[in-house]
């Protein structure tokens, strides 16, 4: 007993040696070599898929401004640079204010060049000045959303339809407000001579 041939041995270490590998057959399953069972090997194996997808599905919001209100701001802005050309309720209602002034503070024995200017020459100047103010809005609100990105986010660049928005505002703004002076000092269609 105390001594072990050569055969007794070497049949002992392949013995050994073929349930080691049945070991490792079975625990190969994903799972560590700790003497987990299969079915443990297994449940690892599935609790790790879902850990995975998990993951994958998890995604990093985002910091900062997502450019809403700058879009919306550019759309703004080229909405009163349209209405400075086109004209808006707000003009229309003082122009006729103006008129309903000009009948009532002139005197039927006036002069023409007085009525002229009392009745139709100060509506005139108030459409003016009301494009005016809109042009300006849309000039203001479209140079805002040109420079917010400097003082934003730094590395978040401005989407390039809201910079095409805020340019297309900004330049009706300048458009409505040239007209609106050429139009307020009579340099553009200018009131009609009385004679």
């Amino acid at each position: 007993m105390g001594t072990k041939t050569l055969d007794e041995t070497g049949a002992e270490t392949g013995a050994e040696a073929t349930n080691d590998e049945e070991k490792q057959d079975v625990t190969t399953d994903g799972a560590t070599t700790d003497g987990v069972t299969g079915a443990e090997a297994e449940e690892l194996a599935a609790e790790d898929a879902d850990e995975v997808e998990v993951e994958a599905v998890d995604v990093p919001r985002q910091d900062g401004p997502s450019g809403v209100g700058q879009g919306a701001a550019a759309v703004v802005s080229a909405a009163f640079g349209l209405v400075s050309l086109t004209g808006s309720w707000v003009s229309t209602v003082a122009a006729a204010r103006e008129t309903l002034m000009g009948q009532l503070k002139t005197s039927s024995s006036a002069s023409v060049a007085t009525q002229i200017k009392e009745i139709y020459g100060d509506a005139w100047q108030a459409t003016a000045l009301w494009g005016g103010v809109f042009a300006l809005a849309a000039l203001i609100v479209g140079v805002v959303v040109l420079v917010r990105p400097a003082f934003g986010a730094p590395g978040k660049p401005q989407a390039p339809w809201i910079k095409s928005v805020a340019w297309a505002g900004v330049s009706l703004g300048v458009v409505g407000l040239l007209l609106a002076v050429l139009k307020y000092t009579d340099i553009l269609l200018g009131l009609p001579p009385a004679s």
